[in-house]
């Protein structure tokens, strides 16, 4: 496991919620399943964590039980070459979740997401700030982001 990974708490849903996670993305796998032995709160062989990779980048999900809950503050952010890329996360990752405003979603077990096209950073760092107003205004009117309304705002038009 890499130095610094995100654990993500689930009340019971971490296996599930890391085989949806990993049949999303290409370079991704369930790397360990570790069950509660005779001790802890836990049911005995019931899942206590889930390692995974997804695009290569590790995380754990931990079934720590209804104390806490996730939320927005903290979001995954996904860099989406093409609108294709936007257009099949978004409807995936939003399924039994939420659609929220400029491409964030969250899925149907709390994970906030942020479904962002690769070149929208580099537009809203644009030199001229003129550019990159456009283009934040245009994302804000937005749920789920479009490449070529960013564009065309980039561009003027």
């Amino acid at each position: 496991m890499q130095k610094i990974a995100p654990c993500l708490w689930f009340d019971g849903k971490a296996e599930e919620a890391a085989r949806f996670y990993v049949s999303l993305f290409k370079n991704s796998k369930i790397t360990k399943i570790k069950r509660w032995g005779e001790v802890g709160p836990g049911p005995k062989d019931s899942v206590l964590t889930v390692t995974f990779q997804l695009e290569g980048q590790d995380f754990m999900a931990l079934n720590g039980g209804p104390d806490f809950k996730l939320t927005p503050a903290i979001s995954l952010m996904v860099d989406c070459k093409n609108q294709s890329e936007v257009d099949d996360l978004w409807e995936k990752l939003s399924a039994g979740g939420q659609q929220m405003d400029c491409g964030w979603v969250t899925d149907k077990f709390g994970v906030s997401w942020q479904v962002v096209p690769t070149i929208l950073m580099e537009m809203i760092s644009d030199q001229d700030q003129k550019r990159a107003d456009r283009v934040m205004a245009a994302m804000m009117k937005m749920k789920k982001l479009e490449f070529a309304p960013l564009q065309a705002a980039y561009e003027g038009r």
